[in-house]
This record gives C-alpha cells, sequence and structure tokens, in this order.
C-alpha cells in the first residue's frame, strides 16, 4: 500500500497571522492540497495560536467534511495534557488524533512521548480511552526507539508517529545508515507491537524517498518543507511530487 500524504497547514496559519487578515488562508492552500490529490490535512493548535487557531480547525473539518474530500482525512496532533487541546478535539472528532508532547514555550515538536513514563502513561492510556470513544484513531508521537514501542502499544493507541526530526539531520552525512537502520527496528518493532506506523517532523521531498524505503510507513505528515517547496514548484506540483515518493515513484 502507498504512504498516505497529510498536509500539515501550520505554516500557512504562521504566515497569515503576520498581518491582520486571512492571507494567505491556510485553509484555502489545504483545498488546494487536497485537489492535488493529498489524502488528509493536519493542523497542530498551540495554545497562544501562533499560527493554526480554533476557528481554522473547524473550517478545515467543515473542508473535510464535504462530499469531495468524504476519503480525506482530519489529523489533529498537540499535547493532550494542556488545557486548550481536548476541548478542540472534542469538538471536531478528527479522524486521528496525535499525542505530541510540545511545551507551550516550544518552537516546535523535538521529542516523543514515553509509554514507559511511569507518572504520564496513566494518564495517557486515559485520554487514549475517551479519544478512541469520540471515534478517533489514536497516534502517539515517539522517539526511534524500538524498546518503546510496546509500552505505546499498551497505553492502547492505534498508531505512533515516528519523530523523523534526527533522520532529517542524519540524512546526507556519515551517520545516514546508522539513522535509517534504528527507524528501522523501530518501525519493525512497532508493527510487532500490533500498531500502525506513521512517521514526521523535517521530512522533505530531499529525505522523503530513502526514509520511506524502511517500509511499512501508513502515512507521513509534512507541513514545513512542503510549503517552502511549495514557493518553487507551486502548491499542486509539490503535492504531486511527494505522492510520487509516497507511491515508491
Amino acid at each position: 500500500m502507498p504512504t498516505a500524504l497529510s498536509v500539515n497547514i501550520n505554516k500557512i496559519a504562521l504566515l497569515r497571522n503576520a498581518r491582520p487578515g486571512n492571507v494567505p488562508d491556510p485553509v484555502g492552500f489545504g483545498r488546494l492540497a487536497l485537489e492535488a490529490g493529498a489524502q488528509g490535512l493536519t493542523v497542530h493548535p498551540r495554545p497562544d495560536e501562533r499560527h493554526i487557531r480554533r476557528g481554522d480547525v473547524e473550517r478545515t473539518a467543515a473542508l473535510l467534511a464535504e462530499p469531495a474530500w468524504a476519503a480525506a482525512e482530519l489529523n489533529v496532533e498537540g499535547n493532550p495534557l494542556l488545557p486548550h487541546f481536548l476541548p478542540i478535539v472534542r469538538g471536531v472528532r478528527p479522524d486521528q488524533v496525535t499525542l505530541v508532547p510540545d511545551g507551550p514555550d516550544q518552537n516546535t515538536s523535538d521529542h516523543g512521548f514515553d509509554g514507559r513514563d511511569a507518572e504520564q502513561a496513566p494518564r495517557l492510556r486515559d485520554l487514549t480511552a475517551e479519544l478512541k470513544a469520540l471515534g478517533c484513531r489514536v497516534s502517539l508521537f515517539v522517539d526511534a526507539d524500538e524498546a518503546a514501542m510496546e509500552p505505546a502499544a499498551r497505553l492502547g493507541v492505534d498508531r505512533v508517529e515516528l519523530y523523523t526530526g534526527p533522520w532529517a539531520e542524519a540524512f546526507g552525512t556519515g551517520s545516514e545508515a546508522a539513522s535509517l537502520g534504528r527507524f528501522q527496528r523501530a518501525a519493525a518493532a512497532a508493527a510487532d507491537a500490533g500498531l500502525g506506523v506513521n512517521a514526521g517532523h523535517d521530512l522533505s521531498l530531499a529525505n522523503l524517498g530513502r526514509f520511506l524505503s524502511i517500509g511499512g510507513i501508513e502515512e507521513v505528515s509534512i507541513g514545513h518543507a512542503l510549503c517552502a517547496e511549495a514557493l518553487e514548484h507551486g502548491v499542486a506540483e509539490t503535492v504531486r511530487r511527494y505522492l510520487r515518493l509516497c507511491s515508491g515513484r
């Protein structure tokens, strides 16, 4: 099966927020991505609404409710331990919720949850049960640590999303092969634990194809690089290039 592409529209919202108004419209960008063949859209609202706002999440959900996009999915990412997040999710009931341990002051995500954390695990287990009761698939953002996959499965999540920042840093360097091996082992351990495997963070047209050679990746969520590359290639062409990589071409 080809890997699904979910386009993260946060960076378009960040640019929009530099001025009053709604230009560029992140949801309009999302529509262009869907028209080019993307299988879903991702939003990651932060408490300070530095980019995606609650209204953007609601409008994105409304877009994906249109009959033309019945097969596309909404993925809402964020930290469920922060008070702003669950009300947003309860309001839109996305297809997938990705649990990410980003702090309010973090510039971007830089690590995953660890199901072996005795303090956080019970809360994550309860939150996962609540989200699944809403009809959401639950994915846990994790580091590429094969020993962490079985504990993640015990939380009740459906998938893990491998944090690929370290892969992007290793790509094209002498540590590339070793990094790819770590991700391959982590993905295999997740599959052995009964988990689906997603991936995201700093993936790009340059490094995605090599990364997907590990096999078994169900979905990638890509925003920062895709938005930057769209300035050069256009939205539709950029999405098509990602889809070719996702299909192994």
